[in-house]
């Protein structure tokens, strides 16, 4: 028998050094059994032989990642610790070698693309196959050489680590946070990313890109070209899945959808970002969720959208192609844009809600924030979508019948009202951070002006005319058929309207509210007031009209008068429990001063209160040992909550449960209690949700310190 083969050197074993190698990679959090790494970044192997390493033995790592690995397509890394350094910017070197057991170093390119590589150990003619050889590769926010390089500690820990947090809701002057949980550590998410990236058309070697990765992403977490994560669903009807408001995390979500590889049923905005979000973390590119209220979804990309009220201030749905949702909410992700002009590095907007479609297909961004402040409004992707939603013009008409015809009225038009407190939970802290002015220059600024002008350079100038399903027969009073850039107009009177509420908005109470009329300049003044009360859904679309006023006031210089609405709650009851989604109050007065043309319109946007969920558990626990965690709620209204259901969550600690409570007269307390056992160190969050067929969302949460 010849020596040679008696001598062959073979692997015996591979050792990840997984927890090593995991913490130094900030990936130790993964539930998951095989290595996770970062790009750019060195990790360690430990190899044992059947006998000693030699100097002229053989010897490659081969990291192969797709269908059929190729050195020539750079999808096959053959690394070689006693050859030059290949081409693929891969690089490998022995630490120290004893005996049968060598300690390898293996650092990937800071520009390899991401996913899933297959390991084997090639010695002379033998290939030895670890087990769990899968090796999973993601952005590094830790590598100043990664075009995701995030310089700041902080906001790594924010934007990347972060498995929970807020998405800010409500209408602009009532904004109330809903916490989410990311959960991009969790069980089956990686893996679920990882069958995204496959899924999407882009080639292995654009998997590198970050740009290209997220713009993917923002196709496939919605359902509509792609059979993606999430299927949108605004109908007011979600009996054949989850309603958009039940879920409380990304985590089920994600979880079903790899295991069904169906779209998941159903999703609105807040839902899309929020998973969007966790895909972002989970894959390595620092992400936020961003809430923008007043937000325009202009379809004509012309930088106004038309608004149409009847003689009592009632908007009328049916009108308007356009609509301004009281919020929405997309993503950002934070890189380098080596495919832009230099200056547009930073945070880009990328939005998985299906609204528009961009190059054929339901994706939006990214779309660099810088691009959006300054109006340059030509540069990729879909930065005149964007630029719209946070900077568009109200144009207001109401619309009368005159000799049988409708007639439009224009009333005013708002410069200032859409793209307000733009919002995402701040580093570090659990509170609401405004980001308005990294999207836009302060309003009325010389800055905002100029980026005004240059974005309407590049957005089609449409003449001032009327525009809705109707224009074509429609009968036009008072145009203006001048293009560009729309100004409010100086008012003779000083003309305001106000809108409050004079009592607490509880569901079940009548809802009082005020309107309140003001002159400023001297003179008797005569004021046509109209003011409506509509019940009206996150995306503007209006579920009920519950009364109005109308009335003439006269004010004389400088004084002010208050006009009384109020709503029985019998009027609004009924629609709040046959729609489930959470519905707004939404309130619009018209005014008119004869003699002069002093028009003003002003609508506002209020939520109802609730009574709160209170949770009671300790302040800390230990690792692997029980405690008990209970959820109590009192109905405070004067109104029966029917099938209530409770929805709870924590991460590191329960999986989703959901407690079917029944029906909650007014005054009763439930209490459900779950016992929990963490299974992971840290600070961690539990997540409450009580839904009914009044009330859709009331949520809360609370902080447990998990030790060893």
């Amino acid at each position: 028998m010849s020596t040679s083969t008696g001598s062959d050197l073979k692997v015996t074993k591979v050792d990840f050094l997984q927890s090593q190698n995991s913490r130094l990679h900030h990936t130790d959090a993964y539930n998951i059994k095989n290595l996770v790494v970062r790009r750019g970044q060195a990790f360690q192997l430990q190899l044992t032989f059947s006998r000693e390493l030699k100097a002229d033995d053989k010897l490659a790592l081969r990291f192969g990642i797709g269908e059929k690995p190729m050195k020539a397509r750079g999808t096959l890394m053959s690394l070689n610790p006693r050859r030059e350094p290949d081409y693929s910017g891969w690089q490998i070197s022995i630490v120290k070698s004893s005996g049968k057991e060598c300690l390898l170093s293996v650092t990937s390119s800071p520009s390899a693309p991401v996913g899933k590589y297959i390991l084997n150990v090639k010695t002379g003619t033998n290939i030895y196959k670890p087990e769990n050889d899968a090796v999973y590769l993601l952005f590094n926010p830790w590598c100043e050489s990664d075009v995701v390089f995030m310089a700041d500690e902080a906001q790594r820990k924010e934007y990347v680590l972060n498995d929970t947090g807020y998405i800010y809701v409500g209408s602009a002057y009532s904004i109330y946070d809903r916490p989410w949980n990311f959960g991009q550590f969790e069980e089956f998410v990686l893996d679920a990313c990882m069958y995204l990236l496959d899924k999407s058309s882009l080639r292995l070697s654009s998997r590198r890109d970050p740009v290209l990765v997220s713009r993917a992403m923002s196709a496939l977490v919605n359902a509509n070209d792609d059979s993606g994560v999430l299927l949108g669903n605004w109908s007011g009807n979600y009996d054949r899945g989850t309603s958009p408001l039940d879920w409380i995390g990304s985590v089920s979500i994600l979880q079903q959808y790899y295991k069904t590889k169906k779209p998941v049923c159903y999703g609105q905005c807040w839902v899309f970002a929020g998973v969007l979000t966790t895909v972002m973390r989970c894959l390595g590119i620092p992400s936020r969720c961003v809430s923008n209220f007043n937000s325009a979804h202009d379809t004509e990309e012309n930088l106004r959208v038309d608004i149409y009220l009847n003689e009592f201030g009632e908007k009328l749905n049916r009108m308007s192609l356009d609509s301004v949702w009281n919020f929405h909410v997309w993503n950002d992700v934070w890189m380098k844009r080596t495919d832009l002009p230099s200056g547009f590095d930073g945070w880009q907007a990328i939005d998985s809600t299906p609204q528009e479609q961009s190059q054929g297909i339901f994706q939006c961004g990214p779309c660099p924030l810088k691009a959006i402040r300054d109006g340059d409004v030509y540069l990729p992707f879909d930065s005149k979508f964007v630029y719209a939603e946070v900077n568009a013009d109200k144009v207001y008409w109401v619309v009368k019948k005159v000799n049988g015809k409708d007639k439009y009225i224009r009333i005013s038009t708002e410069t200032q009202g859409i793209g307000v407190n733009i919002s995402t939970k701040a580093v570090g802290q659990d509170k609401r951070e405004d980001i308005t002015l990294q999207y836009k220059f302060p309003e009325g600024s010389e800055e905002e002006r100029k980026a005004m002008q240059k974005a309407s350079s590049f957005i089609r100038p449409p003449g001032i005319g009327i525009r809705s399903r109707f224009a074509a027969t429609a009968h036009v009073g008072d145009m203006d058929s001048k293009p560009g850039v729309l100004r409010e107009t100086v008012s003779k009177t000083g003309l305001q309207l106000e809108i409050t509420n004079t009592d607490v908005l509880y569901p079940g109470n009548p809802l009082e509210l005020a309107i309140t009329v003001k002159t400023s300049t001297p003179g008797n003044w005569t004021i046509n007031l109209a003011g409506s009360c509509q019940l009206q859904s996150y995306t503007g679309k209006v579920e009920a009209n519950l009364g109005y006023v109308k009335e003439t006031v006269k004010l004389e210089g400088k004084s002010e008068t208050k006009v009384p609405l109020k709503i029985a709650a019998d009027s609004y009851m009924k629609t709040l429990a046959s729609v489930e989604d959470e519905v707004l109050i939404h309130i619009t007065a018209i005014a008119e001063v004869e003699g002069t043309d002093d028009k003003l319109t002003k609508e506002t946007t209020m939520r109802f209160e609730y009574p709160p969920i209170t949770v009671q558990m300790p302040e800390t626990a230990k690792l692997n040992k029980e405690f008990a965690c209970a959820f109590i709620f009192k109905n405070k209204l004067n109104v029966p909550l029917d099938n209530c259901k409770l929805l709870v969550e924590g991460l590191g600690i329960f999986k989703m449960a959901a407690f079917d409570q029944g029906d909650v007269k007014p005054g009763r307390i439930i209490k459900s209690e779950i016992v929990c056992t963490p299974t992971r160190v840290g600070e961690k969050k539990i997540v409450a949700k009580l839904t009914s067929a009044q009330i859709k969302a009331i949520s809360t949460e609370k902080g447990i310190t998990v030790t060893e």
